[in-house]
């Protein structure tokens, strides 16, 4: 099963040749979704209205994502490190400037350029080893590391990615909180097989409230948000929370980790118990 998936097939640069960016950016089915997520991107920047942006598109491949900045008003630079697919983009014109680039290799902007970022179906390449060379913790952390520098005070940036387990999903969000980022995942169609998205998203500034998920009632728990800072609470500030390995925290944290469609240990008489000489 996992063999179908793009980036086990071969590297980025490989995987997507010009027999394979010209099918991608003529397939009536993939420009649709590709426009689609790139409009609900945008919505989770929430930039202000009426006012044109810089904006970063990582792994921009042949600019579809890029040409819907452009029809929002936006200003861009692309990212990709498939030399075919930024071919296909400089035939279809796009607005934006291309650059060549491995997004494992960092983001390389001067401090504060950019309004936002977006990116769509690239974070997950950097979490698999193409090379002898790559360190998926290490190019995460370089490449968060860099984007945050590059980014100014209180923009975003959003990726619709595809996590394949949710281990990948922790170390995506343990580098992006590493660099300095706030933010969390919002899961857009939960219950839904097909229309199930996911997007990470990051804030330089303060945290603020995620924006809503689409696809749910609105009532009840939202299980759709998965937030994360970059910081600790003290057992004082914790406000009711229960004490840090407690039978009641772990069982909060299963029922979170259930919700996030992990496996868990079903709950015994031993659960939270502590052992002897253990505290």
């Amino acid at each position: 099963m996992s063999g179908k998936r793009p980036e086990h097939q071969a590297p980025p640069e490989i995987f997507y040749n010009e027999s394979e960016a010209r099918k991608y950016t003529s397939n009536s089915r993939m420009i649709e979704i590709q426009v689609q997520m790139t409009e609900r991107a945008i919505e989770l920047l929430c930039l202000p209205d009426d006012e044109p942006a810089l904006l970063l598109d990582l792994g921009c491949g042949s600019g579809l994502s890029g040409s819907v900045l452009e029809e929002a008003g936006h200003v861009w630079v692309g990212m990709d490190i498939s030399k075919a697919m930024l071919e296909v983009a400089v035939e279809r014109e796009v607005e934006g400037d291309l650059v060549l680039s491995d997004l494992g290799q960092g983001v390389p902007f001067r401090a504060g350029m950019f309004d936002g970022a977006v990116s769509v179906s690239a974070l997950q390449w950097l979490c698999n080893c193409d090379h002898n060379s790559h360190n998926p913790v290490k190019r995460l952390n370089k490449f968060f590391t860099m984007l945050y520098t590059a980014l100014g005070r209180c923009a975003r940036a959003v990726f619709q990615f595809y996590p394949e387990s949710p281990s990948q999903v922790q170390l995506v969000t343990t580098q992006a909180t590493k660099a300095g980022f706030y933010g969390g995942l919002v899961i857009d169609y939960p219950n839904s097989t097909k229309a199930k998205k996911y997007f990470l998203v990051l804030m330089t500034g303060q945290s603020m409230a995620l924006p809503p998920a689409l696809g749910t009632s609105g009532h009840g728990e939202d299980n759709t948000h998965v937030q994360y800072e970059n910081k600790r609470l003290s057992h004082k500030q914790m406000k009711g929370k229960p004490l840090k390995k407690s039978r009641d925290w772990i069982n909060e944290k299963k029922e979170r980790r259930k919700r996030q469609g992990q496996e868990v240990r079903e709950n015994s008489k031993f659960t939270g118990r502590r052992r002897c000489g253990k505290f």
